[in-house]
């Protein structure tokens, strides 16, 4: 509604202004004696002209935005760490036999010496030291 008021506005002032300065310009007494159907011919142009205006402004072609749909997206899966099962293994070497008649006594001096320079991770207070393997095995000195 706005739009087609704005456009009746424009033509009628193009119309008019074609009317209002021919007419105040040459408004002597001649013109009025052989030339009284101008004023109305140049009327008719002017709104001829101004229809014509209105209605090629108003013709043009309107850019309407249409927002798209929403899409949802399913976000990626985040990456949890879990803790993994322990793992128990069966199949160990078999345990060492045990030696009878060893020369050497446990928790003797000379177990002590024997087992400090075989092994540099000998602790005195366990008897144990730590294998490749790095668990604590009791030194046995044969």
């Amino acid at each position: 509604m706005m739009n087609f008021a704005k456009y009746s506005l424009l033509s009628a002032a193009i119309a008019i202004v074609p009317l209002a300065a021919s007419s105040q310009a040459n408004a002597g007494d001649y013109y009025r004696r052989h030339h009284d159907q101008d004023a109305l011919a140049a009327g008719a142009i002017g709104l001829a002209a101004g229809l014509v205006t209105g209605s090629l402004i108003a013709s043009q072609p309107r850019t309407v935005y249409v927002e798209p749909e929403p899409v949802y997206v399913e976000p990626a899966p985040r990456r949890v760490y879990v803790e993994p099962e322990p793992v128990y293994v069966d199949d160990y070497p078999p345990a060492p036999a045990p030696v009878y008649g060893a020369s050497i006594e446990p928790w003797s001096p000379e177990w002590y010496d024997y087992c400090s320079t075989r092994y540099r991770s000998f602790n005195a207070r366990s008897g144990t030291y730590v294998g490749y393997d790095g668990r604590s095995h009791f030194c046995t000195a044969g």
